[in-house]
């Protein structure tokens, strides 16, 4: 995918879901339940994949695992069977972490892979200032397009002021950024700062989880020069829509339909954006600081049975007390918000070898 088509794909707003890690009982790779999920994306709607970001694991890049090649090569291979079915592209996009040496082998592995842009992560940087940062990514840029991102603190992340912003939104190779600082503050700043910049060319994208509907829905108007300018958040990149996906891309396009015809947002909308919200609160364990968020997806992803358990790559990783008494609830509450039917009439399907 040429760098402009990738801009115009982006541009156009996705579903991206984070992928989750498949693991058999020995915490091993499951290859066959691992092409499932990404079959599973990719049957959905999903514009996108990502891949080796939080919810895969940053763990996968532990040499004891050596999961970050073999992971990102079975994505490849799913999307490139999807693309030539005939589907629009979809648009592959690598998790990079780690300091600047990490960083430049971890997006030249992506590039030959053939993934379009590289998400990354600057949890590592603790200390770095706003140059320091800029340089790592311009670093990064030299060698795949970035997708930048606002991690939260709580998850690994580190407060990116609007000064960082404004000097990354001049990186020529920048197509988008992950706003996911799960704070209306810091998500203002960073949009107001792509705005200044004059980059209309950057996508943005909600890693909010708090707060995903609304994220999608808000016109963002700022004075630049003179001029009012307008930016929205066209999709997401969430580990919230590496479940219920299929309901997740309709949703987008629900939004997408408000923001294009500027008529109000319906009041139907506005409730759901809540139980959104209330079903991401027990899926990534709200209620104790995160903690369980990737064995909560884990655990949806079981009872529609593309997962055959809830193992991460640290035993310490599991539920939290009363979590999954918490997933029990919200499937009650909402059961208009999951694609079980969906799962279960294709299941078998992407399961085979």
């Amino acid at each position: 995918m040429e760098n402009f088509e990738l801009r115009k794909s982006l541009q156009r707003g996705l579903v991206i879901p984070a992928c989750p890690l498949a693991l058999n009982v020995n915490r091993k790779l499951d290859e066959r339940r691992q092409r499932a999920l990404f079959r599973y994306y990719l049957a959905a709607g999903a514009g996108g994949l990502a891949v080796g970001v939080h919810t895969t694991q940053f763990a996968i890049r532990d040499p004891k695992f050596a999961l970050f090649r073999p992971v990102l090569q079975i994505a490849a291979e799913e999307i490139s069977r999807a693309d030539a079915s005939g589907r629009a592209p979809c648009v592959r996009v690598a998790g990079i972490c780690g300091r600047t040496a990490q960083a430049v082998d971890e997006a030249a592995l992506a590039a030959e892979l053939g993934f379009h842009t590289g998400l990354v992560s600057l949890g590592a940087m603790s200390g770095a200032s706003d140059d320091e940062l800029v340089a790592h990514c311009r670093a990064v840029a030299e060698i795949i397009p970035v997708f930048g991102f606002y991690l939260q603190p709580s998850v690994g992340g580190r407060v990116l002021p609007h000064s960082f912003w404004r000097k990354f939104a001049e990186i020529e190779n920048v197509v988008a950024i992950k706003i996911a600082p799960f704070n209306r503050y810091q998500t203002l700043e960073v949009v107001r700062a792509v705005a200044e910049a004059g980059r209309d060319d950057i996508a943005l994208y909600t890693g909010n989880d708090d707060n995903i509907v609304l994220d999608l829905l808000t016109p963002y108007r700022f004075q630049v020069g003179g001029a009012m300018v307008e930016r929205r958040i066209v999709g997401g990149l969430l580990g919230h829509w590496a479940v219920w996906t299929r309901k997740a891309v309709a949703l987008l396009d629900e939004c997408h339909a408000v923001a294009r015809d500027g008529r109000a947002i319906p009041p139907e909308l506005l409730r759901r954006a809540i139980a959104v919200t209330d079903c991401n609160a027990a899926f990534f364990d709200a209620a104790n600081n995160f903690s369980g968020c990737v064995p909560g997806l884990h655990e949806v992803l079981r009872r529609q049975g593309l997962l055959e358990g809830l193992w991460c790559l640290d035993p310490r990783e599991t539920l939290s007390p009363g979590q999954r008494d918490e997933i029990d609830r919200v499937y009650r509450a909402y059961p208009e918000l999951n694609d079980d039917e969906f799962v279960a009439a294709h299941r078998d399907e992407w399961l085979r070898d």
